[in-house]
């Protein structure tokens, strides 16, 4: 672990504590037979129909382990094959933070909460414009991330787009989210060239070469199947680097309901499934056993135009689906949620984060993304609205604990000692000791009277989260990179990002 230095900036906030990951999977939204219907339709997909545009290599390791080619190319996987696949593969994934203590175990019960995507554009706060995205954007992002409580870890949620060299974008991009946030992360790659200069880099920030691969802080997103049912052969390259440097790789099957997938719920979803299954084999054909986790994100079409829709109801319930199906495969996986297709952090935003998070949290999914943080059909990323969310999934987190029932709660004693005295349960020692563990308070959240919030100025919820991500960056850097071990990082490659960050 990076020791801690001391560089004569302004001491930083104490790091929060991190809301605990409750159990999901009260929500199912398929009934048994329907998902076995599903899941069925997926091996058989994988069995008769195939993968298509794997390179040679990989259709070599492939056939190695049982699959077959079909006469026009496209490789068959066996549903025994599959299975065997599952069986070697780990149901739970331990994803370590930078700093240890900070990190998650991805796989069972637990509801994890993170960023993701790739936008393009912020939303200037002090403007009120649009702007390109850019490298000190992301660091401010993961900045403020790293003191939200509600979020549990943080994926690149947007493009550096001042930077155009693909090994500087790519090693700018994962030094800024290294830098800004001891939470577990992670980064995508432009190809599998850039994988060695990132490990080198990570290891270097741990303290010497070969740590990373024991403590790997930042998994490699990879986008391994571009949807219908064909491999990426980029993404097939960039997952076996990754395995070959000690990487957790995070899968990703993305196909759009009426596009690229089925434009039935229950086809595109199985559709998903097979691809997600594929992704299964290809990393245990690299690697038997290699921790990997499985991003199923079956988005939707507004039929009407074509475009996607995060913030719908089918979209909504579609993720939560998807969750129930890898979950139910005892598959470690990420969903996403809380795309909205608003421009601004305004009721719609709020209404579609609101149940398409809420859905993903009870149906049990390991981690939800894209679910914080972005708004325009997640090409806008904006700090505010990451504030904003991480209060939205604070109670939702809450949600998904339900009602916990103990018999100290139903004492008898304590409600005669109550309606024979002051006849209210304030001032009692149960009232006291369950104010923080029972209930969850909003950080943002304006819970005011009207005449209180009128003599403060009538901020509104955006004022507050402005001024919220201004206290975090007036905090300073935090502290979790070691001054000498960044030295080391900026004499080796070409960082851009200020060392006044």
């Amino acid at each position: 672990m990076a020791r801690r230095g001391n560089r004569n900036r302004p001491a930083p906030a104490p790091i929060p504590a991190v809301t605990p990951a409750p159990d999901g999977g009260a929500f199912r939204p398929l009934n048994d037979a329907d998902r076995d219907a599903l899941t069925n339709h997926a091996f058989d997909m994988l069995e008769h129909v195939g993968m298509a545009d794997a390179p040679q290599r990989y259709i070599d390791l492939l056939m190695e382990a049982g699959a077959k080619r079909r006469s026009d190319g496209r490789v068959l996987l066996p549903r025994p094959m599959v299975e065997a696949a599952l069986q070697r593969a780990p149901s739970t994934v331990e994803l370590p933070g930078f700093v240890e203590d900070r990190g998650v175990s991805i796989g069972g019960k637990g509801v994890h909460i993170g960023t993701g995507g790739a936008a393009v554009r912020v939303l200037d706060a002090t403007t009120g414009s649009y702007r390109d995205s850019q490298l000190h954007d992301l660091w401010t992002m993961m900045r403020v991330l790293d003191e939200l409580p509600n979020i549990h870890y943080g994926l690149r949620p947007l493009v550096a787009r001042d930077l155009e060299d693909p090994l500087e974008l790519d090693l700018n991009t994962a030094f800024a989210v290294t830098a800004a946030t001891a939470k577990p992360t992670g980064v995508s790659f432009t190809s599998a060239d850039t994988v060695d200069p990132v490990v080198d880099m990570f290891d270097r920030a741990l303290g010497g070469e070969g740590r990373f691969a024991a403590q790997p802080f930042s998994m490699a997103v990879v986008v391994h199947v571009v949807p219908p049912l064909r491999f990426s052969p980029e993404g097939c390259e960039i997952m076996e680097r990754a395995i070959q440097r000690g990487m957790i790789v995070q899968t990703c099957s993305a196909g759009q309901a009426g596009a690229t997938s089925p434009p039935s719920l229950a086809g595109s979803l199985a559709q998903g499934l097979a691809e997600i299954l594929a992704g299964v084999v290809l990393a245990d054909a690299i690697k038997p056993g290699h921790p990997c986790i499985h991003a199923f994100m079956p988005f939707v079409s507004d039929l009407r135009t074509g475009a996607m829709t995060g913030g719908s109801g089918e979209a909504a319930v579609i993720s939560a689906a998807a969750a129930q199906l890898l979950s139910d495969l005892n598959i470690p996986h990420a969903v996403s949620a809380g795309i909205t297709e608003a421009k601004a952090a305004d009721n719609q935003a709020g209404y579609e984060k609101g149940y398409t998070v809420s859905l993903a949290a009870h149906a049990g999914a390991d981690m939800v993304q894209l679910s914080v943080g972005m708004l325009g059909s997640i090409m806008v990323a904006s700090p505010e609205s990451l504030v904003i969310d991480s209060d939205m999934c604070g109670a939702i987190l809450r949600s998904v604990r339900g009602v916990e029932v103990d018999t100290s709660y139903l004492d008898l004693a304590i409600i005669e000692e109550v309606v024979s005295g002051e006849g209210h349960y304030l001032g009692t020692a149960q009232t006291l000791e369950l104010m923080r563990s029972e209930y969850v308070y909003p950080e943002l959240g304006d819970r005011q009277s009207v005449d209180e919030w009128v003599s403060a100025g009538e901020p509104s919820l955006w004022d507050r989260a402005h001024q919220r991500v201004n206290e975090i960056l007036a905090a300073g850097r935090p502290d979790h990179l070691d001054p000498a071990n960044e030295a080391a990082i900026r004499a080796a490659f070409p960082i851009h990002l200020e060392e006044t960050a």
